[in-house]
C-alpha cells in the first residue's frame, strides 16, 4: 500500500482545548483534499468516540479518504475503518483476526529497533515511528528518536513509514527525506488564528515538493 505524504491527525483533546469540534476539523481536511485521517481520542467513552466517528464519515462520504480509528479495533471494524494500535496495546496479528476477515488497514506505533523489527514481522500494514521530535501532544510520549532513528526504521522495513512527534511545516520536509513515506501531525494543523484546513493545504504543498 502507498499513504499519502501528509497524515493528519484529529486528535479530541487537542481540538477541544481549541474549541474547535471534530465535525468543523474534518470538514476542514476533507476541503483540503487530504487522502488519509486518523481519529484519536483517549478520553471519552466509546459510544462518544462513535458519535464523533460518524461527524467524520459524513464529511468523507463520497470522497477517497482511508479514514483510521486509533485504537479500539472493535469500533473500527463496526465503522469499516482502518486502526492504528501501540506497541503496547493488542498486537496487529491479533487486530487482524478481530476484523473476521474484513480487509482492513492496521498500523503500529513503534520507539526503538526491537519494536520496528516485531513490527516489520508482523501483519501491520504500515509502520509509524515516533516522536521523531520533542512532543506536547501525548503526555506519555516516548524519548524522541530524531532523524536518525528515522533514518534506522527506514533500514529496517519495506513496508510504508509514518513519522510522528512534533513535525512541523518547517521540519516536514526534512522527515520525507530521512526516509519516511508519510507525516503524521496534530499540532502543526492547529496554530492560532489560522485555519486547519488551509495549514494542511500549505503542508501539503510543501511536501509535494521533497
Amino acid at each position: 500500500m502507498k499513504l499519502p505524504r501528509l497524515y493528519p491527525i484529529a486528535d479530541w483533546a487537542s481540538l477541544n482545548t481549541r474549541g474547535i469540534s471534530v465535525g468543523e476539523f474534518a470538514l476542514e481536511m476533507a476541503q483540503a483534499g487530504v487522502g488519509v485521517l486518523q481519529y484519536r481520542d483517549k478520553l471519552r467513552s466509546k459510544e462518544e468516540i462513535l458519535g464523533a466517528a460518524g461527524e467524520i464519515a459524513a464529511q468523507f462520504a463520497g470522497r477517497d479518504c482511508l479514514l483510521i480509528m486509533n485504537d479500539h479495533p472493535e469500533l473500527a471494524r463496526d465503522l469499516g475503518w482502518g486502526v492504528h494500535v501501540g506497541h503496547m496495546d493488542v498486537s496487529p496479528d491479533v487486530v487482524r483476526q478481530m476484523m473476521g476477515g474484513r480487509a482492513c488497514v492496521i498500523g503500529v506505533s513503534t520507539n526503538d529497533e526491537a519494536q520496528m523489527m516485531a513490527a516489520n514481522a508482523g501483519s501491520a500494514d504500515y509502520v509509524a515511528v515516533g516522536p521523531v521530535f520533542a512532543t506536547a501532544s501525548k503526555a506519555d510520549a516516548e524519548p524522541a528518536v530524531g532523524l536518525e532513528g528515522v533514518r534506522r526504521a527506514r533500514a529496517m522495513t519495506s513496508k510504508p513509514l509514518v513519522a510522528i512527534g512534533g513535525i512541523t511545516q518547517v521540519n516536514a520536509a526534512g522527515v520525507i527525506a530521512a526516509g519516511a513515506d508519510s507525516v503524521a501531525v496534530i499540532g502543526a494543523l492547529l496554530a492560532p488564528g489560522r485555519a486547519p484546513g488551509r495549514l494542511a493545504v500549505e503542508l501539503l504543498s510543501e511536501l509535494e515538493r521533497v
